[in-house]
């Protein structure tokens, strides 16, 4: 199957769910508003999402998806060599996943009952500036109990789609946040009225769509004969030396995300100290900042572990570093783009996607700022999502840990000095400034261990990029200064027209100058070893 097929259709359903995720913050913005209530809900919000990065979709995902991938190739050499271990093999995988599956769910159901329990500590802890405003304290509370269920559903989700992903089943997993989207969407139209306050709706919107994302995972699995049985001995799950395994390497994987989820908390209580809105503004840009990083990097990231796992445990180190580099070089060639894009469109782009309703201008100047200190950052955001696996597939989740703590202290380092300057864009900027670091010493790393030799033609492979990504702020300076986005609010057929317009044109000269300067799409098609 070729890998860049299969990032196209991850990357295309990823933009399906960025598009639904930015229709969702679109209608928060102008139903909703940036107010103390809103800013209650997206604190609300992030306690589950910092507890399923946590468990699912960082450190569980980068233990299991390894060792599972390297348990099915065991097994298929096994069944391709005729041997009569083959049955076993395939038996010891389907183990794997069942006591994983066990573990994860009964673990998860004890972290979801204390998460209620202990909702009002846990808003105090992420945001105590919330208590100058007691109803949205309250309101914040109340939501965090509705939510905490969330990460349940989403934690299986993610087993799932390991699951999915190490058979390069990649469509479902990369659809299901789509549905979290659509239930968002349904609750903030269909629902808002029947809550007091409104802004309720969208944590009910939430657990709707963690378990809609589940349930659509369930017929994929079971097509490919892995749909986890969830057992009732955890002691026997836990004895199991496979199990034991990949809860050791979670040790230091939840560490690196803790890393980055404990940074995200002592952001969003920084910015709970600032002006009411300040998180609210910070989230709206963060949304904005996942799209390229989301459809890039997410799709990257989600091919090449698997990939990357299979040629570790079949020893081929050549066609190891060759995915990195192939990785590498799409990063290069779709994030610069990204990065010139967010920094002179942050205030069409953030007037375009939520510039309706209770979302005023002064809303739309203090988001831009906030994109505008995230576009910094992008390329090394999207550059990690395709390092990290470099070591994630070898097996070594405590390197990526060492830099994360590092990145961690140089990042609140910089708040002390851009915040007080910026305000809440400082936050967004001492992100990017971390997020560019940490790429660079991961790919450090990877250089002086051997793991990533780059091949030849980077010179004029970064000069072609480079060159194309000047004619494209070129062509966007003028044309960006040229209209008053704010103003556009009232005729907003014609602000939509004008900003896709623009839009497209800065892709078009983007992609005409590669093609001028010598680049071809062939030079990034690639396949992976047959019957893969």
């Amino acid at each position: 199957m070729s890998l860049i097929r299969a990032a196209a259709t991850v990357s295309g359903l990823t933009l399906l769910s960025r598009i639904t995720g930015l229709i969702r913050e679109n209608l928060t913005a102008a139903i909703f508003g940036a107010s103390a209530f809103t800013d209650a809900f997206f604190v609300a919000f992030r306690l589950p999402n910092l507890l399923r990065r946590l468990f699912a979709e960082g450190a569980f995902s980068q233990a299991f998806v390894p060792i599972l991938a390297a348990s099915r190739e065991r097994a298929e050499h096994a069944a391709l060599a005729g041997s009569s271990d083959a049955q076993a093999a395939a038996a010891a995988t389907r183990t794997l996943v069942d006591r994983i599956a066990t573990v994860l769910f009964w673990s998860l159901v004890a972290v979801s009952i204390l998460g209620v329990l202990a909702a009002p500590a846990l808003v105090y802890a992420v945001a105590s500036g919330l208590r100058a405003e007691p109803e949205a304290f309250h309101a914040a509370v109340v939501m965090t109990r509705w939510m905490f269920p969330y990460i349940l559903f989403v934690s299986l989700v993610a087993l799932a789609a390991g699951i999915l992903n190490t058979w390069r089943r990649f469509a479902v997993p990369a659809f299901t946040p789509v549905l979290l989207n659509l239930c968002f969407i349904g609750a903030a139209l269909g629902l808002a009225r029947w809550f007091d306050p409104p802004i309720y709706a969208l944590a009910a919107g939430v657990v709707a769509g963690g378990i809609a994302q589940l349930a659509i995972q369930i017929p994929a699995l079971r097509r490919i004969g892995m749909l986890p049985r969830i057992g009732l001995n955890l002691r026997e799950a836990l004895a199991d030396a496979t199990t034991r395994r990949v809860l050791k390497q979670m040790v230091p994987a939840v560490l690196a995300v803790s890393v980055a989820q404990i940074s995200l908390i002592i952001n969003t209580q920084i910015a709970s100290q600032l002006a009411p809105g300040s998180v609210s503004w910070i989230s709206y840009g963060d949304r904005l900042m996942e799209f390229p990083t989301a459809l890039l990097g997410v799709a990257l990231g989600t091919v090449l572990l698997p990939s990357l796992s299979r040629a570790s445990s079949s020893g081929d180190t050549g066609q190891y570093s060759a995915l990195l580099d192939w990785g590498l070089r799409l990063c290069v060639l779709l994030a610069l783009p990204a990065t010139v894009g967010m920094a002179l469109m942050a205030e069409p782009l953030t007037a375009l996607l939520f510039h309706y309703g209770r979302f005023s201008a002064h809303d739309v100047e203090m988001t831009r700022l906030a994109v505008s200190g995230y576009s910094v950052g992008v390329l090394g955001l999207i550059s990690i999502k395709v390092l990290a696996p470099g070591f994630y597939a070898k097996q070594d989740i405590r390197t990526p840990v060492k830099i994360a703590l590092l990145i961690l202290v140089v990042t609140q380092l910089l708040n002390l000095v851009t915040v007080p300057w910026l305000r809440h864009a400082g936050l967004a900027v001492s992100i990017s400034i971390g997020a560019l670091a940490n790429a660079t010493l991961l790919l450090v790393g990877l250089r002086r261990r051997g793991i990533y030799q780059p091949l030849p033609g980077w010179p004029k492979f970064l000069l072609q990029v480079g060159v194309a990504a000047v004619a494209m702020a070129a062509l966007l300076v003028p044309l960006v200064t040229a209209f008053d986005w704010v103003a556009l609010r009232a005729t907003p057929a014609i602000r939509i027209a004008l900003t896709l317009a623009v839009v497209a044109g800065a892709a078009l000269v983007y992609l005409l100058v590669l093609l001028i300067t010598g680049m071809r799409p062939a030079q990034f098609l690639r396949r992976n070893r047959p019957g893969s």
